[in-house]
């Protein structure tokens, strides 16, 4: 009786995995997704410019720091997005995600560019001498600014071109600096924010796990081709 069971439990899980993995891609999701990434940022700059002209309270009593810190928690679970494609592809076989990925990565890059933008012109106001003591005395402004400037050069190389042009193996090796940017970013935010770390200490069990699934894999067997990230 219980290995007859276990058989039909068996059966049931290989159905369910199969039709999991036969799942195709939804006709027009890479359009739907570009437009569902724009939504926040639209509602970032709206917000914070009708707080900031009209004396709305869409992002609290602080809109400045509080518009960035919405547009760094949009860079942070993008950024994750692009590390969960892999696994996903892996636990689903649901390939057709890998295009997406850098979809997913540029939109990370607009969203801390919008982030760096929001500090730079409506906290700091370009005042450069100011910039400059918080690079000195903040660490945590510091550590921001490098984790966008290793963002640059796979922005820069994410074209498929590029991919031809480094090789996969170099390009791999320069990609894989978005796992250091995405640490540099968590802490960053952790240091930001200072008192109420659920949201820091989320992503952060994220990324354990995922970076955590990386290392097993990848002391069972090297990575092949430029999709590891």
């Amino acid at each position: 009786m219980g290995t007859w069971t276990s058989e039909i439990v068996q059966q049931e899980s290989k159905s369910v995995r199969d039709r999991i993995r036969a799942f195709r891609e939804p006709r027009g999701f890479g359009v739907l997704l570009i437009v569902a990434l724009c939504i926040p940022a639209a509602l970032a700059i709206a917000g914070l410019l009708s707080d900031i002209l009209a004396g709305t309270r869409y992002f609290g009593s602080n809109p400045v720091k509080e518009g960035e810190h919405f547009l760094g928690r949009w860079t942070l679970r993008l950024l994750v997005a692009t590390l969960t494609i892999t696994p996903l592809r892996h636990i689903t076989g649901w390939n057709w995600l890998a295009k997406h990925r850098r979809t997913l990565g540029l939109f990370a890059f607009g969203y801390v560019t919008l982030h760096w933008i929001a500090y730079a012109f409506l906290d700091v106001q370009l005042d450069w001498g100011e910039l400059k003591t918080d690079l000195l005395k903040r660490p945590y402004i510091f550590l921001g600014m490098t984790a966008l400037a290793l963002l640059v050069p796979l922005v820069v190389t994410s074209t498929k071109k590029m991919i031809r042009r480094l090789g996969g193996k170099r390009w791999n090796r320069l990609h894989k600096l978005v796992y250091i940017v995405t640490i540099l970013g968590v802490i960053h935010y952790s240091m930001a924010v200072k008192q109420d770390l659920t949201y820091p200490l989320t992503y952060a069990l994220v990324l354990a796990i995922l970076y955590g699934w990386r290392l097993s894999r990848w002391s069972r067997k090297p990575a092949i081709g430029p999709s590891v990230a």
